[in-house]
Formats: C-alpha cells, sequence, structure tokens
C-alpha cells in the first residue's frame, strides 16, 4: 500500500515576477518499507519535493495524500497537527535545540503530543540505544560531533512513531566515518522495524545504499529505478 502519493504536483515561485517553475508535474508513490532516494541536480527539485511531501510547503498544482489523507486540504494548523503525529524529518544541519540535552531533543515532539513522562522516558531510552548514545544522554548539541547530533536527528524523527522519515541531504555535513555509520543504523532500522525512508541527496553513498533511486531533472521525474 502506497503511504505517499504525489499526483501531478507542480510548484512555481514568484509566478507574478520572473516565474521559477521548480517541479513541473511530478507523479510519484512510496510504499511503506522503502529506501527511497531523490537525486538529481541542484536545481532539479529535490528539496522543493521533499518539503512538499512533508507539508513543509504547499503545491501550486496537484495533490499530495499521505496514508490516504489529501494534506493539500488541510489548514495551516491542521497540517502542523499532522506532521507531528505523522512525519519525522532530519535536516542537513541536524535543527537540535541548542540548550536542550539529548534525551531532552528526542522527547520534544514527545511533550507536544502530550505523551506521559513514562512514555516519553521508555521511547527516548529505546531510541537513544538504537542510534548509539546512552552514553549521551545528557549532553547538548555542542557537546557532541556532528555524526552524533545528526543521530540524535534521527532519533527525535522516530520518537512520535511517524508513518515515514524524510531525510534532506541528511549525510553533507559529516565526514566519511560518520556517514557510513548514520547509514548502517537507518538502513537496519529500515530493514529490522521497517521504517521507511525517503532521501534529497547527492551523495554518492547514500545513492549507493538506497533500493530505488528517483532522479529529477528541470523538474521532472527522468528515471525511477528500482534495485
Amino acid at each position: 500500500m502506497s503511504i505517499i502519493s504525489a499526483s501531478n504536483i507542480k510548484k512555481t515561485y514568484d509566478p507574478d515576477k520572473i516565474a521559477v517553475h521548480a517541479l513541473r508535474g511530478i507523479d510519484l508513490e512510496i510504499k511503506q518499507g522503502e529506501f527511497t532516494a531523490i537525486v538529481g541536480p541542484s536545481g532539479s527539485g529535490k528539496t522543493t519535493l521533499l518539503n512538499i511531501i512533508g507539508g513543509l510547503d504547499r503545491p501550486s498544482e496537484g495533490k499530495i495524500e499521505i496514508a490516504n489523507t489529501d494534506i493539500s486540504d488541510l489548514s495551516d494548523n491542521e497540517l502542523i497537527d499532522f506532521r507531528k503525529d505523522n512525519i519525522g524529518f532530519v535536516f542537513q544541519a541536524y535543527n537540535l535545540i541548542p540548550v536542550l540535552t539529548a534525551k531532552e531533543n528526542v522527547e520534544f515532539v514527545m511533550v507536544l503530543q502530550k505523551r506521559s513522562k513514562e512514555e516519553r522516558d521508555q521511547r527516548t531510552k529505546e531510541l537513544l540505544e538504537a542510534v548509539g548514545l546512552t552514553d549521551k544522554t545528557n549532553k547538548t548539541p555542542s557537546e557532541l560531533s556532528g555524526g552524533q547530533q545528526q543521530r540524535v536527528a534521527v532519533a527525535r524523527a522516530l520518537a512520535s512513531k511517524p508513518r515515514f522519515i524524510l531525510a534532506d541531504e541528511p549525510t553533507a555535513n559529516l565526514d566519511s566515518e560518520s556517514t557510513a555509520g548514520l547509514l548502517d543504523m537507518m538502513a537496519q532500522l529500515n530493514q529490522e522495524e521497517g521504517v521507511t525512508f525517503v532521501f534529497s541527496t547527492h551523495d554518492q553513498r547514500v545513492i549507493d545504499r538506497a533500493r530505488r533511486i528517483v532522479t529529477l531533472v528541470d523538474g521532472k521525474i527522468e528515471s525511477d529505478e528500482t534495485r
């Protein structure tokens, strides 16, 4: 069953000035458990597509359905609630809250979901163990390496038990060793727990691990290959 369904997605910026057509009619289905990389040159529309799938941006035309919910029809407040409960995000810049510890960053979304303290503590413990950071629970982002911060970001993305994870250039700021460790961890979560990952990436190391590669060129899908 498809958990993401994009139909004829178009996105145009500054249509009243000099129109920039970022997406030119994208049709894409993502099924539960996929490990998919969206690739293409700079300006091809990768991040725009990811942002629209994640409800961070709205299409100019077309429809996005997440688990049979048409998010194009949701109000801004409804969209915020929907994202919180259904979609996990991992960003290139980590986007951790500097004054919070690793534990507090991971559990933050569960606080917003009004989960009990007992549930938050248990889930956070499990996730930090899963990403290999049990000994960094009380460290703030400034006390962690880039690779460790990105692992916290993955744990945070998983905390809400989302339907899928969107990862926008998650390895761009990491060295080779950190990238390998992060990709190993995400592949393990995908294979053992069925977590669905959709990446936007230039990184050949990510592309090599993906089981499906969707290539964008000039806002259109040029190829869609499943290995």
